[in-house]
């Protein structure tokens, strides 16, 4: 019987054998999974996950010998040092602790000529490893979204954010840092958006693409780091509010492959970046659009209405996700709106076939889709800490009040959850996870309620538990009262892979009254302070703050409001 390692390489399978196996039934002392990840002209990346079957470590050092050539220039999650051919790596301070059969991964880039033979031997700490041939870290797909590290047969790990750094935009961290007690938080990451085709080189002076992805490998150091990056330049794009129309037209779907996805794909291909995760959010509110603002309902628009015939925000996302999916650390989330928008039976399973749809056609998979992601941009709370769904008032449930109106859900985090079930009952794979925007949905300050509220009515029961203060569920743009959520985190909740800042705090949803311009940003009347609603918001006033600049563009009065209202408050 022999063990094998397999190494996958320009389309390529080869078996290396490791050696007869023992005679006696004692397990190895320890197995190693060694995998090429990506590979191109005179370079490669890879993927090394350690498993220890003997006592139980807290320090570790596993080393190896190349038969080649390989230069390895750069790694994340341990020290890696080389001598001619022989390559030490010890763990870093974090992940020194190795129990009896647990595992470690750690990854790095290099440079060959020639063949990029597999080393054929390992030793952890003196002691010879079995060579193994399967995922070592229990992260192959197929592991029921447990938001485990481990890496897949595709060279990703489950959850891309277990056991990296996020990465710090430097532009949105000077302005945080700018204001009164902005330090507190300046320091947290979040969210590049690409909302202009120009955005990818650098608009208006800001930093291009690769400008932060040059940035990110000096944060990245020795250990692993995610970028998070926001696709959102559909034609037609925001087809039921103004605020955040697009430079595309509704036909202009040519242009969207062409100017804007084909340039992303290219320079996130680089293998100068290969050794960063690279998360994508996939066009905010576009397909849930489709589903509950193109059918001729009283929330239904022309604009969207066109999109749904002209199949183009389909068209693009399945682009944007076979494009960007082919690319080996780029780990893609489709948006999935909010629970205040898809959380009615009516919405959800409509709005998972239609995921389903545009990730299984023009060209897309389901291996291109790491998951979704939930509450984008909005103020839905990730939990609603003093009553749930369940709850009955006078024999009456919750979701027989105003606030609830029905709904199936009172919070982000359940809402996600179950979202992720039925994405995969209807076929998406089973190691998915649901990123959940935290940065404005934690709703502190003197308004927030301190425990449940009376029951002399489901209603009274609700609006004095809830601490989501909005006036109305749907109210979306800069709203008064909200606050700074959850820090960002990885793998917070069973099926979650991370709460995560995606829309950067401080920056304006929309303008409070028009402005020209020359971005293709409309004036929607949500944005108004005085205006009484529609039909999307139950015909209640905006709740939108005063004075705010144009979508996307730092609103100091709003960041000033969400650290005065931060829950975790702020030290």
């Amino acid at each position: 019987m022999l063990a094998a390692l397999t190494l996958v390489a320009g389309g390529m399978s080869m078996a290396l054998a490791a050696g007869p196996a023992s005679a006696g039934p004692a397990a190895p002392a320890c197995t190693v999974d060694y995998k090429v990840q990506n590979q191109w002209q005179g370079g490669f990346t890879a993927a090394v996950t350690v498993t220890n079957n003997g006592a139980a470590k807290s320090a570790w050092t596993l080393k190896w010998s190349y038969a080649g050539d390989q230069k390895i220039t750069s790694g994340w999650n341990a020290k890696i040092t080389q001598s001619g051919a022989d390559v030490t790596v010890t763990n870093e301070s974090y992940n020194g602790s190795l129990a009896t059969g647990g595992s470690t991964n750690f990854g790095f880039q290099g440079t060959f000529s020639g063949t990029n033979a597999v080393p054929s031997a390992f030793t952890l700490d003196g002691v010879t490893c079995n060579v193994d041939n399967g995922s070592g870290g229990g992260g192959e797909p197929g592991g029921g979204g447990d938001n485990g590290g481990g890496t897949g047969a595709s060279g990703r790990v489950d959850n891309p954010y277990v056991g990296a750094k996020m990465y710090v935009n430097p532009e949105w961290s000077a302005l945080a840092a700018a204001e009164p007690g902005g330090d507190r938080v300046a320091d947290q990451p979040t969210a590049v958006w690409l909302d202009r085709i120009a955005t990818i080189e650098g608009a208006d002076g800001k930093m291009g693409l690769r400008d932060h992805l040059d940035e990110a490998l000096k944060q990245k150091g020795s250990g692993e780091l995610v970028v998070q990056l926001v696709i959102y330049d559909l034609p037609g794009r925001d087809c039921a509010a103004l605020a955040s129309n697009g430079e595309l037209g509704p036909d202009e779907i040519d242009r969207y492959k062409s100017e804007y996805i084909d340039p992303i794909a290219e320079i996130l291909s680089d293998p100068k970046y290969a050794g960063l995760r690279i998360a994508t959010v996939i066009e905010p509110d576009s397909l849930p659009n489709l589903v509950t603002n193109a059918g001729g309902t009283n929330t239904t628009t022309e604009a969207c209405t066109t999109m749904k015939a002209n199949g183009n925000y389909e068209k693009g996302v399945s682009y944007a996700l076979s494009k960007l999916g082919a690319i080996p650390n780029v780990y893609n989330y489709i948006d999935a709106a909010h629970h205040g928008w898809l959380g009615w039976d009516t919405n959800l399973g409509p709005s998972v076939q239609e995921f389903y749809k545009v990730a299984t056609s023009n060209g897309a998979s389901v291996d291109d889709v790491a998951g979704f992601a939930v509450n984008t941009a909005n103020y839905s709370p990730t939990t609603e800490p003093y009553f749930k769904v369940s709850d009955t008032v006078n024999g009456q449930t919750v979701r027989q009040s105003k606030w609830v109106d029905w709904n199936q859900y009172v919070d982000e985090q359940s809402y996600a959850q179950a979202l992720r079930s039925q994405a995969v009952a209807a076929g998406f794979k089973s190691d998915i996870g649901v990123l959940i925007d935290t940065s404005r949905n934690g709703w502190g300050g003197s308004a927030r309620p301190s425990g449940p509220g009376p029951k002399t009515s489901v209603d009274a029961y609700v609006d004095g538990s809830r601490i989501d203060r909005r006036i109305h569920v749907g109210n979306w743009c800069n709203q008064s009262g909200a606050g700074l959520g959850e820090r960002p985190t990885a793998a917070p909740a069973s099926g979650i892979d991370a709460y995560t800042w995606i829309k950067p705090p401080g920056e304006s949803d929309g303008a409070s009254a028009p402005v020209d311009n020359d971005e293709g940003k409309g004036f929607d009347q949500m944005c108004d302070p005085s205006y009484q609603g529609n039909a999307r918001n139950g015909n209640n006033p905006s709740g939108a703050l005063p004075d705010a600049p144009l979508s996307g563009h730092w609103f100091s009065a709003q960041f000033r409001q969400l650290m005065q209202n931060a829950y975790p408050p702020l030290s």
